[in-house]
């Protein structure tokens, strides 16, 4: 496995089109391997994520299986006559095999927080609507129902630090909101003549976590959480956390 930040230029028109379109930027991070990438199976698959940094920097993650060659990007959207490529990557495999329990960890993941609605009209046994979560509280509950299964839990705040007695109960917080509509391929429509448009909402979750089951939390890591992982949702990333317990 290993772990690519990319740098983007983004005073370069081309690197702006990348970041406007989730298709385009996922295909532009699939033309990173020789073979394109698999999503069937159970291994692990490419994940990507783009960060904005506030207005001075803005990256792009990937986590894959095998290393990426990022010429082409580099060559759209960075620094092509620069003596620096633009991008680095890690070595994955021993920093996830080092993983225990009770380490703990500054996180940031960008997901499509959804759940399945069924409207009045819908007859029992038909297909349920799936629907993004609006609010930051529901968002955070998302989050919150796949910490067990994911491997980790998020570190709760003691009693005397949080400022509301309902809602501030974790290290956790939710940003960034934005919701996204877009064709996977231009003029492309489904069988019945709609337009084949996708529609997605991503957050941003900043907090701080704690390993519970390092097998299962590697998997995530490597896998995913959410939907949306080919438009830039379901990576998880780390940092250290001073003082961490």
């Amino acid at each position: 496995m290993y772990l690519t930040r990319f740098r983007v230029n983004t005073a370069r028109s081309d690197a702006r089109r990348l970041l406007g379109s989730p298709h385009r930027m996922h295909g532009a991070v699939n033309m990173s391997f020789p073979t394109q990438p698999s999503r069937e199976g159970t291994g692990p698959r490419v994940l990507w994520r783009v960060d904005r940094n506030g207005t001075s920097e803005t990256l792009l993650y990937i986590v894959s299986p095998t290393r990426p060659d990022l010429t082409h990007l580099a060559e759209q959207a960075g620094w092509p006559a620069s003596d620096d490529p633009g991008w680095t990557t890690f070595a994955y495999e021993d920093f996830l095999a080092g993983l225990q329990p009770g380490d703990t960890w500054g996180f940031r993941l960008t997901a499509n927080p959804v759940h399945n609605i069924r409207h009045e009209y819908v007859k029992a046994g038909e297909r349920t609507k799936r629907a993004a979560h609006k609010t930051p509280r529901h968002q955070m509950a998302w989050l919150l129902k796949r910490q067990e299964g994911a491997g980790f839990e998020v570190v709760q705040k003691p009693v005397e630090r949080r400022l509301l007695p309902e809602g501030d109960e974790y290290e956790l917080i939710v940003r960034d909101q934005t919701p996204l509509q877009f064709r996977r391929s231009p003029g492309r429509t489904s069988r019945n003549g709609v337009r084949n448009d996708v529609q997605i909402t991503k957050v941003t979750f900043d907090g701080r976590l704690r390993v519970t089951e390092p097998d299962r939390f590697r998997r995530t890591l490597t896998h995913g959480l959410g939907k949306a992982k080919a438009y830039g949702c379901g990576l998880m990333t780390l940092a250290p956390v001073r003082g961490a317990a």
